[in-house]
């Protein structure tokens, strides 16, 4: 495939960083502010896009490397990773994508 006809697509960091949102600490602000102190509390401000969502605490974030692999802490809850898929959103077209360390 020649250069221009490859579809660009931008750093996996930068791709993660559009599509995974962190929690704020504070999103009412500091401690004893007393602005909007009666307003509820809106963790995003800008509209949503496709593919957002927010990182979950109990997950891994990089889900591919985990693939297949149970947690090793008695009780815990399964890795949600998807046993159908090799990649992830927006990873499929990326020019290198056989080139996939997946087995």
């Amino acid at each position: 495939m020649s250069k221009k006809n490859q579809k660009y697509t931008d750093f996996a960091n930068v791709e993660t960083q559009r599509n995974f949102l962190t929690s704020e600490e504070f999103p009412e602000g500091s401690y004893g502010n007393s602005i909007g102190k009666e307003k509820a509390v809106s963790n995003k401000d800008t509209p949503w896009k496709e593919g957002q969502q927010y990182y979950s605490n109990f997950a891994y974030e990089n889900r591919n490397l985990h693939a297949g692999l149970p947690r090793q802490e008695d009780g815990a809850h399964p890795t949600h990773d998807d046993k159908n898929s090799e990649s992830e959103d927006p990873y499929n077209e990326a020019p290198n994508e056989d080139n996939s360390q997946m087995e």
